[in-house]
This record gives structure tokens, sequence and C-alpha cells, in this order.
């Protein structure tokens, strides 16, 4: 008879993205361990996922991992973990600020974090970007509170609101807002502006790759030149940002730029990379509204850029629009780019145990070699 194994989580909608969020001493220390255990609870490699809780989809195939922070004025730390579908590959060096939506109730909800009052401060560490974010969660009644009139686009109805305001974003893996130094260049022969706030991109006009960036996901997703051509593309920005070979990484991600349509700051479309995110992530938002306030860079002509020191940048993206706030400062060389935040929303789905059976946590070394972008 199989044994199985059962490991604490709760399923929770976190932004537009869903996953199980793990405390961080209920999985395997041993990062190969844990890795393996992560992929046989989500059900992967399996274009299905049938056989674990994921979703058979990028968006719904994420996970959390959450413990008390021994950093001073931390609450908590997060690390992020993209499992692959279809692949046994789980990569902790892009982070997730969708997910991110959902640590502050989950630490709240688990007794990391007391309810403070109507709202309760989360100060996370993200470990994915060495980062520190603070969620703003409503806890009226002692608890955290789930219902509400927030909306944003990608997830139906609405919810409480959660606010999320990122510190030390520019330089997440290179440590520079421009890893090659430059505002522009060209990767087979298309202009590309390599960034690095909150997430490392590659970002381009959309027009540059045959595109008019309205699109749709359907329609971008079926064209599988663009992707081949865009994903050769991504490896050779990987390449010049320091980030070596990025084949089974999912950083650099990328995303192609057009004029706003709908009164927005500038349209997008952002890829996971292998295929168009349904809405826009969240680290991907303050990436790209960085890119859209920097004069020089491949926005200029597209976005419509806002004055002042406190901007509110506008994407447009094919569920709607992703709003994000920039506090910036003038600089010698241009702007600073201090401080980003969203609101998000989130939901508790779940609370349980996952089940995996006991053959993976003792699976001899030898079938780690096709684990990759572990931390």
């Amino acid at each position: 008879m199989t044994k199985q194994v059962a490991i604490p989580c709760i399923l929770m909608r976190g932004g537009t993205s869903k996953g199980p969020y793990f405390k961080a001493s209920d999985l395997p220390a041993d990062i190969a361990t844990r890795d393996r255990v992560l992929l046989a609870a989500m059900g992967s490699p399996d274009a299905r996922q049938i056989d674990g809780i994921g979703g058979a989809d990028t968006l719904t195939s994420k996970v959390a991992i959450v413990g008390p922070s021994k950093r001073e004025g931390v609450d908590v730390d997060y690390l992020f973990a993209q499992v692959s579908v279809d692949k046994a590959i789980v990569d902790t060096s892009p982070s997730c600020g969708n997910m991110l939506s959902g640590v502050g109730p989950f630490a709240i909800e688990s007794g990391m974090v007391p309810v403070a009052g109507e709202t309760t401060s989360v100060v996370i560490f993200d470990e994915n970007t060495q980062s520190r974010i603070e969620s703003i969660v409503q806890t009226g009644d002692g608890a955290v509170v789930y219902d509400g009139s927030a909306a944003i686009s990608g997830a139906p109805g609405t919810s409480a609101p959660v606010r999320l305001n990122f510190m030390d974003i520019v330089g997440s893996k290179t440590g520079a807002l421009l890893p090659t130094g430059k505002l522009t260049e060209e990767i087979d022969g298309v202009t590309v502006t390599l960034i690095d706030v909150a997430v490392p991109m590659m970002l381009f006009r959309a027009a540059d790759l045959g595109k008019t960036g309205y699109e749709t996901k359907k329609e971008l997703d079926a064209d599988k030149e663009f992707f081949a051509r865009m994903e050769a593309m991504r490896r050779e920005a990987g390449r010049r940002m320091g980030l070596g070979d990025v084949a089974d990484k999912v950083v650099p991600k990328a995303a192609m730029l057009a004029k706003p349509k709908d009164g927005g700051t500038i349209a997008a479309r952002y890829f996971v990379p292998h295929n168009t995110h349904a809405a826009f992530a969240v680290t991907g938002g303050l990436c790209v509204s960085s890119c859209a306030v920097l004069e020089g860079s491949v926005s200029d002509g597209l976005a419509v850029r806002p004055e002042g020191h406190d901007r509110l940048i506008v994407i447009e993206h094919p569920s709607g629009v992703l709003d994000v706030t920039l506090e910036t400062r003038d600089t010698d060389n241009g702007i600073d780019i201090v401080k980003g935040g969203l609101l998000r929303t989130a939901r508790k789905l779940m609370a349980g145990e996952v089940y995996v059976q006991a053959a993976v946590l003792q699976a001899e070394a030898g079938s780690d070699a096709e684990l990759k972008g572990a931390a």
C-alpha cells in the first residue's frame, strides 16, 4: 500500500493568480527534496496536473512559502516558486506580486502576525528579490476580512482591498535599474529596453515585432513564430543582463508596448514568458510603469507620461487595467524610482492538507538533475 504524507496549506487566490500557501516549517529544508514535494503537490509534470492541486495553467501553478522573519523590522519572509505545469522544473528566480497579495492574509491566518485593529500592516521580505513590501490587510472584527467592494481586472467579483507598498524594488536581480547601462539597445534588429524594477524585463514596441499591441491572449498564444523569435531575444537579454543561461528560467520576463487606447498611460502585453498573461503581473506592472516614465526608453512616443513625483500609471492589458503608483525623484541623470504601490485583492479558498506520496521525500538524489532554478 502506497503511503502518503499530509502537508498543511491554505489554497488562496492572490490577485490574478492562485496556489497553495505553505508555512516554511512544514516543507523540507533541503531544497531538492522541497522541490520534489512541490512538483508532486501540484501534479507536475503533466499538462493536466491531474494528480495534484495545480490548475493546468501558469497562473494557477504557483506556490507561496512563508515563515516568521528574523530580520529587523520585518514580520515574515516570503519565497515564491513557479512550478512548471508540464516539466519537472521549480523556478524560484522570479517573484510574483499577485501571490504576494495573499501573504499578509496568510501570515495573519497562520498566527505569525497578530491582528492590530481595523487594518493590519504586515512587512514582508521577498526572498526572490531581496526586497521589502508592506501589505495593508483589512482585519475588522479581529480577523482577516475577505469581503469588500474592491475590484481588480482579471479576477471576478469584488473583495476587500490589499494595499501593497513596494520598497527596494530597483535592481531586484541585477542590482541596477538598467543592467547594461543603456536606455535602449538592439537585439535581433529590434529596439529593446532592458530594465530591472521588481523583476528583470525585456521591453519592446509591439509594432517592431509586427503586432498592434492590442491583441488578445488567444491571438498572441496562437502565433508560434512570434514566441520563438521573442524567446531567442529573451535568452540574449538574459545574457546581457548578467543572468546567464535563462533557457529554463522565467526571468527576464518580456512585455510589448503600444499607445493606450482607453485613456490609460500605456498599453502592454505581458509574457510569462512562454505564453501571454491573461491580465498583468504585479511585479511586471511596476517594471513597465517605471519604463513608461523613463524618457529615452522604448516607451518614447507611446506612453502618456504623468508629471510630478507621485505618479499614477494606468496599464491597459487584455483583461482591463492595472493601476500603479510610483514615487520618483529627480537626479542629475534623470529620475530614480523610490517605491511603487498597487491595490490587489485576495481570497481564502480552502484550508487543509495536501497529500504527496512518501516516496517523494525519499527519492534518490539522481532524480534532482531535472530541477532547475532552485534558490
